[in-house]
């Protein structure tokens, strides 16, 4: 995760993140991602767009039953997909996902710079250049939220969600309030989101890694918000 943020890509990746889509804001749910359309002629969702740091990206679509998954796998690689998004998270707080981590990368810890690698990684790119990064890590403990290696101009805070072997093989669903979240890591209110990345990589560790993604989206919470709160300033035009 740490030097695939490149001085040289991330230029493209803000430029990316602020094309921004239209968004639905009537919509319970909005979905980012389903992958039930395949890969297009450039062998990524539509939608996404690839990026390779370092060796050359292994990237497939598989279906388990009723499940249409992204499967990517890193053999001492590491390369994203990423899309730009507009969502209000104050309107649409949590963010849910499947995901499946089958290989982990041996001895891989966010936390050291020369072990930097994890199977699965969700980025969240926020309109101020503030990002968190949702991971399954091979060491760190679960639940830790700590900084990660950014330059100056962006601020990235991991949490994670996973840790170890003892959940591999098997799909998780996963929900996370977002807005709560990043409140909760910067102490403010969150702007939009711009723009998501899911990644892999194990080129620190010279080892290898394999996860699976499924049923991204960000959705309402079920009882009104207005019940228990005001909106913060500033949010009552942003649909």
């Amino acid at each position: 995760m740490r030097k695939f943020l490149s001085l040289l890509h991330l230029p493209l990746f803000i430029c990316m993140l602020f094309f921004l889509p239209a968004s639905a804001s009537s919509l319970e749910r909005v979905v980012v991602a389903d992958f039930s359309l395949g890969l297009d002629h450039r062998g990524v969702p539509p939608g996404w767009k690839l990026r390779e740091r370092s060796g050359k990206a292994d990237i497939s679509i598989v279906r388990e039953g009723s499940i249409h998954a992204l499967r990517p796998r890193s053999n001492d690689t590491s390369f994203s997909i990423q899309k730009p998004v507009d969502v209000n998270p104050y309107e649409y707080p949590l963010l849910s996902w499947k995901w499946k981590v089958t290989r982990l990368p041996e001895g891989g810890d966010f936390r050291i710079p020369g072990a930097d690698d994890q199977a699965a990684q969700l980025f969240l790119a926020f309109s101020n250049a503030n990002i968190i990064v949702y991971i399954w890590d091979s060491s760190a403990p679960q639940g830790l939220t700590d900084n990660a290696w950014s330059p100056p101009f962006l601020t990235i805070k991991v949490i994670v969600v996973r840790s170890g072997h003892h959940e591999t093989g098997k799909w998780i669903p996963e929900t996370r309030n977002v807005y709560e979240d990043y409140r909760n890591i910067f102490g403010k209110e969150p702007p939009r989101i711009a723009g998501m990345r899911i990644q892999i990589n194990s080129q620190h560790t010279e080892s290898s890694g394999e996860s699976f993604f499924s049923d991204i989206a960000f959705e309402k919470l079920r009882i009104s918000r207005h019940l228990a709160q005001e909106p913060p300033e500033g949010f009552g035009s942003l649909h």
